[in-house]
């Protein structure tokens, strides 16, 4: 998952926020991000009657994978609002919960993907996945940051529908409520 450009309404507000903040003792304020490049107007070639002919003929190409198509923390496309609040607010009934606290990248991804599997086969929607914190980094474990990916990866991405971080009580961002598929919304994605 690569970091989003922010756009120029964004960078604004950011930069307002920013100039009001003032570094705890010891930090330093990080650089403001630079000025979003307008994006380039799209340049279409002329239609010949070749190319008009190939058009008509060609069937239309399948839908290309977006990064709309992710799955990332609190995005919750293809599930109601409703459940979505109840997801990240932790009101789903938590039906399984897999701890990796103390595992190797590998040995992590394996049972993730043994775990995710059986709890799918069994009919559960929402399990927790404790990864832990991470606290002697900035941006958190090693695990904190690969689970999210492993989740977008086969064979995961079929069968989980969103994620998104724990409440507190139930490790908060080091932990993340997966909210999996029913059987029969399996074969659509």
């Amino acid at each position: 998952m690569g970091k989003r450009r922010l756009s120029a309404e964004e960078l604004k507000l950011w930069r307002a926020v920013a100039a009001q903040a003032r570094p705890l003792p010891g930090r330093t304020l990080p650089e403001m991000p630079a000025e979003p490049p307008p994006p380039p107007a799209p340049v279409e070639p002329a239609p010949t009657r070749r190319t008009a002919a190939k058009a008509r003929a060609a069937p239309p190409a399948p839908p290309a994978k977006t990064a709309a198509d992710e799955l990332a923390h609190g995005r919750t496309a293809g599930v109601d609002r409703r459940q979505a609040e109840r997801l990240s607010r932790g009101r789903l009934v938590v039906e399984a919960t897999l701890d990796l606290h103390g595992l190797t990248q590998a040995a992590a991804r394996e049972r993730l993907d043994v775990f995710i599997a059986a709890q799918s086969e069994a009919g559960r929607r929402c399990v927790l996945v404790i990864t832990g914190k991470g606290l002697m980094k900035e941006d958190g474990g090693v695990l904190r940051q690969q689970v999210p990916r492993w989740l977008n990866q086969s064979p995961n991405r079929g069968r989980v529908l969103a994620f998104d971080y724990a409440q507190p009580k139930h490790g908060g961002m080091g932990a993340l409520y997966v909210l999996l598929k029913r059987r029969r919304e399996r074969g659509r994605a």
